[in-house]
């Protein structure tokens, strides 16, 4: 290719992914809207999906400028090689990642909620405070500020209190 193509190449790539990229970040503002999530709870979603963009630019950079994709291919592969061992070692921080999405797109939690994580050995009932990447904040009914990864919450599951159970144990 010459060097005229490649940067007209270039150009349309640049342009192309960060019109894709706007239109998802507003699919994912409606989303949120819609489900009534909080902006700060969709940060790690928006991290998520502009990794993802700008990991599909670099690789379509790497091609149009004539990267060899034999070469190319060994240095991702040692690359995801040495994620892989990382996240082996530390299993919990994608599996803490995992979960956020998961209450993000999936589950009814919602700041404010009052809610009980359903344990055994525990007893926390309190309202919802924050949800972030790797943790749910909560304020148990007798005051205490706790922290549960999100991974325990999808483990150990939830049960959202309505409004006639808050009264009657506000009561007791």
């Amino acid at each position: 290719m010459s060097f005229k193509t490649e940067v007209l190449l270039t150009a349309v790539l640049l342009v192309f992914i960060f019109v894709v990229n706007s239109l998802g970040k507003r699919a994912i503002r409606r989303f949120g809207r819609l489900s009534s999530i909080d902006m700060n709870n969709r940060k790690i979603i928006f991290y998520l999906h502009n990794l993802l963009f700008y990991g599909l630019a670099l690789v379509g950079l790497s091609i149009i400028w004539g990267v060899n994709l034999q070469d190319f291919s060994v240095f991702l592969s040692s690359i995801l090689a040495i994620l892989g061992v990382g996240f082996v070692a530390q299993w919990s921080i994608l599996s803490n990642l995992t979960a956020s999405v998961i209450l993000f797109f999936n589950h009814p939690l919602r700041l404010g909620d009052r809610i009980r994580v359903l344990d055994k050995d525990f007893d926390w009932t309190g309202k919802v405070e924050d949800l972030s990447g790797f943790y749910l904040f909560m304020r148990t009914d007798d005051g205490r500020r706790i922290t549960i990864p999100t991974n325990l919450v999808i483990q150990k599951g939830i049960e959202i209190l309505q409004p006639e159970e808050e009264s009657s144990q506000l009561d007791t």
